[in-house]
């Protein structure tokens, strides 16, 4: 993947830094390589879900949207704020953690 969109660009969608990036691939990362492994498909996995919003979305979108700040003028906003807190998919919550 960081040969197709590079390292910056990985680093910034899976929120780690480019030297974390670089560890990992090096295999001299001190921290938990699952949590970035974790980190990585929640990313770039194209695994659809149900989202009680937006209907059948990859789960990188899931986590783009997650991402996205509130907007009580937009209305996808408002019902993503209401209904993103409860739902298993949320960041830390699940089989992912």
């Amino acid at each position: 993947m960081v040969d197709k969109i590079g390292l910056q660009e990985v680093a910034g969608r899976i929120g780690y830094s480019k030297s974390a990036v670089c560890h990992v691939l090096r295999g001299t990362y001190k921290g938990k390589t699952e949590k970035v492994l974790v980190a990585v498909e929640r990313a770039f996995s194209d695994e659809q879900i149900d989202c009680p919003v937006l209907g059948d979305i990859p789960l990188h979108r899931c986590i783009e949207e997650q991402n996205r700040p509130f907007s009580a003028a937009n209305s996808i906003r408002v019902s993503l704020a209401r209904a993103c807190p409860t739902c298993d998919r949320k960041k830390g919550a699940g089989r992912d953690e």
